[in-house]
């Protein structure tokens, strides 16, 4: 809606919409916003008309309707609060990391540090949950310290983890409990959990744990970006922890004395750096190194779901989690614990003061040449083998059956540098189309702007130019007017999107393949992708090899699902009605 009243949850509304099925993919492996609104329970997305009009309720809702609709409220309210004290950008990423509410973000702000590489800052990941839970378990078990029967009698450390459990989970609910934020809740529940059963608390088991439970649960999962550069981080993680302390001591036990290791008492110690300097070399390089891993580990699947890698994330991740560890979060804790006395504005301008700096690095690491490297698209059973070859790497512990890792790297790296982008990208309704010329990069050739679609198709070709740059009246190679577009492509194949039925005529009998949202007369000899066959294939990538044309549909044929039905006969039934009409015989 572009206006109306001020709604919240909870409000009983009435309106007039106009509503449309949700968009499909506009390539084959692509993103399809359609998969995900089917399994988030969305029918339809559309845009009001008219006004809006609020009553009053006709039915008590359920108390667990009442309690979300408390919530949100809540939160909305905070995020107003926090925007009241910090306004611009600044709040914006305040509100994202505090109430997990990213709408506030403007798309500039978004490129920044998308560009940047700390795009998990504004979302609610494990690293602000195992942030807010370990401050939890680190404040409570404090307190609970301060009280000498309690610490030499009674199992405090337990107690802190089952209140920081408990604490973890209301930090989910409060945030929205997304996807990503469930698997971080997920993982830092299983890591207490270990400790309040005497376990060890960081082990690959436990990561394999919350992964079975994730996909038990929302097995659509497992193909989202969430799922994959979540688990794939951690486990990088998990693995340089075990070979970190491998053959030293098990974790989660007190380093031996002097006495235990073979070293005699009365022996003085060696000289070294003081201790409280050692310990931030220590942290710094430990920080760098498991920056590293995560990020060789997630570069595979960040170049499959995003076509992008950021050149420069191992010098703003670590930067930008200093910050977060040490001022953001323990702040946003502290401001939400003075919220309700009405105490906490200095604590946000604090926490806006840092976020600055955050935002100032953003734009120095966005600005710098080169800061993103695109990637082309590449098949599915490549980003498995690379997959594969992370598994064996983390999961293995000899180094002999590491090495299995190698071939499958070698398989998966192959697989991606060898794969040819499309020369042809065909929208699900024929309304636009991307082609390569005999020279230079790919044209655009469209009915209307759609920067989602074009933003999508140069990802996936590895192009890293503007959208806006690809106007079609700009465009000196495609030859357009009102009732379509014509390119000549490599080899001379001539492609053309007919937008008028009076445009088949010529066409048919000039162009090789032709794309049109109209229905397209059966006597055309070209190939054609009208809006009969676009139905049942959605869009469509062609390349050119020398074996013939390489045809790959983003729905195979006779694909039928919850998100994806086949269309009815009837459609192919009006396909003769822009066939030329025959003069009739003089009337006698």
């Amino acid at each position: 809606m572009r206006r109306g009243p001020p709604l919240q949850a909870g409000d009983f509304i009435a309106f007039k919409a106009r509503l449309l099925a949700p968009s499909h993919a506009v390539l084959p492996g692509g993103y399809d916003f359609a998969t995900d609104a089917y399994f988030a329970g969305l029918g339809a997305v559309g845009s009001v008309l008219g006004g809006i009009e609020v009553f009053d309720p006709p039915f008590a809702a359920p108390w667990y309707q009442r309690a979300s609709m408390a919530l949100d409220r809540l939160r909305n309210r905070v995020a107003r609060h926090i925007l009241a004290a910090v306004p611009g950008e600044r709040g914006a990423v305040a509100v994202a990391m505090v109430t997990g509410k990213r709408g506030m973000l403007g798309q500039g702000i978004r490129q920044v540090i998308s560009k940047a590489g700390i795009f998990h800052l504004v979302t609610i990941s494990g690293i602000q949950m195992s942030l807010v839970a370990g401050l939890l378990f680190w404040m409570i078990r404090r307190m609970l310290g301060l009280s000498a029967t309690l610490a030499l009698h009674w199992p405090i450390r337990k107690w802190a983890a089952g209140l920081a459990m408990l604490g973890a989970v209301a930090y989910d609910l409060f945030t929205g409990s997304r996807v990503g934020t469930e698997r971080a809740l997920i993982m830092t529940l299983i890591m207490f959990g270990a400790m309040v059963l005497d376990r060890e608390a960081l082990t690959m088991r436990n990561l394999a744990l919350a992964a079975l439970i994730v996909i038990l649960v929302q097995p659509e999962a497992l193909l989202g970006a969430g799922f994959q550069l979540s688990f794939a981080a951690v486990a990088a993680l998990v693995a340089v922890h075990e070979a970190r302390y491998a053959g030293t001591r098990p974790m989660g036990t007190r380093p031996m004395g002097p006495h235990q290791k073979g070293q005699q008492p009365h022996q003085p110690a060696k000289a070294g750096p003081p201790r409280a300097t050692s310990r931030v070399v220590r942290w710094l390089l430990a920080l760098l190194v498991a920056t590293f891993c995560a990020t060789l580990a997630t570069a595979p699947f960040m170049a499959a779901d995003f076509n992008e890698l950021s050149l420069y994330v191992l010098i703003g991740n670590p930067l930008t989690l200093a910050l977060i560890e040490l001022v953001a979060v323990p702040g946003a804790l502290l401001g939400l614990a003075l919220y309700p006395l009405g105490w906490d504005g200095p604590v946000w301008h604090y926490v806006g003061l840092n976020i600055g700096l955050v935002l100032k690095m953003a734009r120095l690491l966005a600005a710098a040449p080169h800061s993103t490297l695109p990637v082309a698209a590449f098949p599915g059973w490549a980003l498995a083998a690379l997959a594969f070859a992370l598994l064996s790497l983390v999961i293995w512990q000899r180094p002999l059956t590491r090495l299995t890792a190698l071939p499958l790297l070698l398989l998966g790296l192959t697989g991606a540098l060898s794969h040819a982008p499309p020369d042809i990208m065909i929208a699900p309704d024929g309304t636009a189309l991307m082609a390569r010329p005999a020279q230079g990069p790919m044209v655009l050739l469209a009915q209307r702007r759609n920067n989602f679609m074009v933003t999508q198709w140069l990802r996936a070709v590895g192009d890293a130019r503007d959208p806006a740059t690809l106007a079609r009246a700009s465009n000196p190679k495609a030859g357009c007017d009102a009732r379509g577009c014509t390119l000549v492509m490599a080899h001379r194949h001539a492609v053309a999107l007919v937008l008028r039925a009076s445009a088949f005529g010529e066409d048919c009998r000039r162009a090789d393949i032709i794309v049109t949202p109209l229905y397209a007369p059966t006597h055309c000899k070209a190939r054609v992708y009208d809006r009969a066959s676009l139905a049942s294939s959605g869009a469509v990538s062609l390349r050119f090899r020398s074996t013939g044309l390489e045809i790959t549909n983003a729905e195979p044929p006779g694909a039928a699902r919850p998100w994806f039905r086949p269309p009815r006969p009837f459609f192919t039934a009006h396909r003769t009605f822009a066939r030329p009409q025959q003069k009739r015989p003089p009337a006698q």
